[in-house]
């Protein structure tokens, strides 16, 4: 690893475990090209807008009981 790469390294883990795992993650992304690694990061960003609707109250909930049933097509 280079001294700039050390460097880096030591002011990452200085950082709180919470941004130290977004960091992570960004770091991970950013390295797969991929279209599954695509996919993933924009269903990873479809799941923090839907919790952030839900946390706002604009979205409402149903039980997973109705969700399956009505998945599976079965009326109650």
């Amino acid at each position: 690893m280079s001294e700039r790469g050390a460097e880096v390294l030591e002011e990452a883990l200085s950082l709180p475990p919470e941004e130290r795992a977004e960091l992570a993650d960004r770091l991970l992304t950013s390295l797969d090209s991929s279209p599954v690694g695509q996919i993933d990061a924009l269903w990873a960003a479809e799941a923090e807008d839907r919790l952030d609707a839900f946390e706002r109250g604009e979205i409402k909930t149903v039980s997973a009981d109705d969700a399956f049933d009505s998945a599976s097509g079965v009326k109650q």
